[in-house]
């Protein structure tokens, strides 16, 4: 384990900085959970709306107590089977998490996360560490230390390099209206293995003109600076116009200028964990648009397409 640079991270952290972390998911950048002023650098480095509320990250499960006044039993099931790992759960908070972390919100997402580096800064830091994805909002999640320095620079304090992301897509995110489970963002954990845990869940949305409950919610999300339409496997991009990528879920096909494979022998684990990356190199190639294929819709194939989806939100062929 890196120790010098998780203290270096940690410390940071410590004294009101904010770091950008691995986690099995994507990069985090984060900053002390209980410190308002830090937390505020976040949302402005990220550029992120202050109406979109943030993650908090701990090490230890006897810490939630401290930062959650209640949970139902179903939430205590997931936590033993899923914990540490990629599901984050939202839950009526007590007053020690600053507003600004829930965006005024009476709830907080509470996740322990599964990278050994991550648990350890979580630990050096005090135990609590409030993070989005480290990256310019909106925009393509990193999952790789190089892709928050291209996007942040030198607006991080601190980038504690973990290598690729495992997992390559953020974590589910589940909260419970009257008892009953909602989900509010498909992720790292697979919707079928959540129900098969607790029973049936019912799928969340944002209502016009509402605040999301969670990260990664809004109609708009996870988008390339190219312009991106999503298309059935092995469908015809929506245009002939200019000259198009396409990010095929398993095989290339001709006429397209650049060509990104996910997962040649169809596997949705290395799909989920190169999507990001693919859809940076493609970002980078010059093109008039991306051809974007939707995957297998079950599984981690869920949390693919909600980012696709989000990310060709509001483009007209």
């Amino acid at each position: 384990m890196k120790t010098a640079a998780v203290e270096q991270a940690a410390q940071i952290i410590r004294e009101g900085g904010i770091a950008a972390f691995p986690t099995e998911t994507v990069y985090g950048l984060g900053a002390d959970a209980f410190q308002p002023f830090a937390v505020a650098r976040i949302f402005e480095v990220k550029r992120r709306p202050f109406f979109d509320p943030l993650i908090v990250h701990i090490a230890r499960r006897e810490d939630i107590s401290g930062l959650v006044r209640e949970w139902p039993e179903e939430a205590e099931t997931l936590m033993d089977r899923f914990w540490p790992g990629p599901l984050t759960l939202v839950l009526p908070k007590t007053d020690r998490i600053p507003d600004i972390v829930t965006a005024g919100l009476p709830t907080v997402g509470i996740r322990m996360p599964r990278h050994p580096l991550a648990l350890e800064l979580v630990r050096r830091a005090g135990g609590a560490i409030a993070a989005p994805s480290a990256n310019r909002f909106g925009r393509t999640s990193p999952t790789t230390a190089a892709h928050v320095r291209e996007q942040l620079g030198n607006g991080v304090d601190f980038i504690l390099d973990g290598g690729p992301c495992e997992v390559g897509v953020e974590s589910t995110i589940l909260t419970f209206e009257e008892g009953r489970p909602v989900l509010l963002r498909p992720g790292g954990t697979p919707l079928e293995e959540i129900e098969e845990a607790i029973g049936p869940v019912r799928k969340g949305s944002v209502a016009f003109g509402s605040r999301p409950q969670a990260p990664g919610m809004l109609e708009r999300h996870y988008a390339t600076h190219t312009p991106l339409w999503v298309i059935p496997e092995g469908g015809p991009p929506p245009t002939e116009r200019g000259r198009w990528g396409l990010l095929a879920f398993r095989r290339a096909r001709e006429g397209y200028a650049a060509v990104e494979i996910l997962t040649p022998c169809g596997d949705l684990r290395e799909a989920a964990a190169r999507l990001f990356a693919a859809m940076r190199r493609l970002d980078e190639e010059g093109l008039d648009a991306i051809a974007a294929e939707l995957v297998t819709d079950h599984g981690l194939g869920r949390a693919i397409n909600d980012r696709l989806l989000r990310a060709a939100a509001r483009q007209t062929a």
